[in-house]
């Protein structure tokens, strides 16, 4: 499997009863749209960590269902933004918002309707597509508190359906497919049958490098840090060889990163390439380095490696 980072072309797959639209899934930071939009897909489209605000741009997953391609947008967790990095996040998910078809509310059942989620639900009001409800971890939720949370939403906003998921296990998440491959347009599909996602291979690689940086260093590494993959060179006997840099904005962070003698980094390095060569189906040769980049939120390079758009 080679990189790819042109645009990808509209399918031609058309028939009777095709359908193809986009489904926008929208919450607060952590409520797992991450991993419901993985769940739906059936692979890996979207990192997952602990850390809140862990998707920074539009995600795109897609999943083919019965005559429909579904094209997921996973958006970043829209919350009260506190620095130009989260204003173009939170300007990013409401973008995707307004330009699907199909706009579905996440809630984390065990939080309910509380801080950002309520702030969501004010602004949905406005929105003038198809909206869902889809209430997930609900295998941790006792079922009378399950339909009183329910209700509070639909009370303050019109949902179309709602829905009652484990994006974890997976129950609830086929009748999600059913509902949105029967309620997108009729239409061509925009992907090939196989294709998952549209994000570029060099931009996922960076993402899942990020991941396994979080995921080791959920305590100790602030939100400010980036990876970006710099090189990526396939090799004569089948292998990839990728280079990519973590940028931090402080020296104590780069020393963070690296680890005593360098055994972090390793770590994060061996992680990352066994996943990505898992992907990719061939050898992978990933280099790692930690640069400083003091103030790189105000970076307006970054913001474009990022697929955002920088806020004026």
């Amino acid at each position: 499997m080679t990189e790819k980072t042109e645009e990808p072309e509209t399918q031609p797959k058309e028939g009777p009863a095709t359908r193809s639209g986009f489904v926008a899934l929208i919450g607060a930071p952590n409520a797992g749209k991450s991993t419901l939009l993985n769940r739906l897909v059936g692979a890996k489209v979207s990192i997952v960590t602990h850390k809140v605000q862990t998707t920074r741009a539009l995600v795109r997953g897609i999943a083919t269902h019965n005559d429909a391609q579904i094209v997921f947008v996973d958006t970043p967790g829209i919350f009260k933004p506190k620095r130009k990095l989260d204003d173009a996040m939170v300007t990013s998910a409401w973008g995707g918002a307004r330009d699907a078809d199909v706009v579905a509310l996440l809630i984390d059942a065990e939080r309910g309707i509380r801080g950002d989620a309520d702030t969501i639900l004010e602004r949905l009001k406005d929105v003038r597509q198809r909206i869902v409800l889809i209430l997930n971890k609900v295998d941790r939720v006792k079922p009378e508190a399950l339909l009183a949370l329910a209700a509070t939403a639909n009370e303050r906003v019109p949902f179309e359906r709602t829905f009652m998921v484990s994006a974890l296990t997976g129950s609830g998440c086929k009748d999600l497919l059913d509902y949105f491959a029967e309620k997108l347009p009729a239409g061509p599909w925009y992907y090939p049958e196989d294709q998952i996602s549209d994000l570029p291979m060099r931009q996922l690689a960076a993402e899942i490098t990020r991941e396994k940086l979080y995921l080791r260093l959920h305590q100790e590494l602030p939100y400010s840090s980036h990876v970006e993959t710099e090189g990526w060179e396939e090799k004569k006997d089948g292998s990839v060889r990728i280079q990519q840099v973590i940028y931090v904005e402080r020296d104590s962070q780069k020393k963070i990163v690296l680890g005593h003698k360098g055994e972090t980094i390793r770590a994060i390095g061996q992680s990352s390439r066994t996943e990505i060569a898992g992907i990719l189906e061939q050898p992978v040769h990933l280099f790692l380095f930690v640069k400083v980049r003091e103030n790189w939120g105000n970076d307006p390079e970054r913001f474009r490696e990022m697929g955002l758009d920088f806020p004026k």
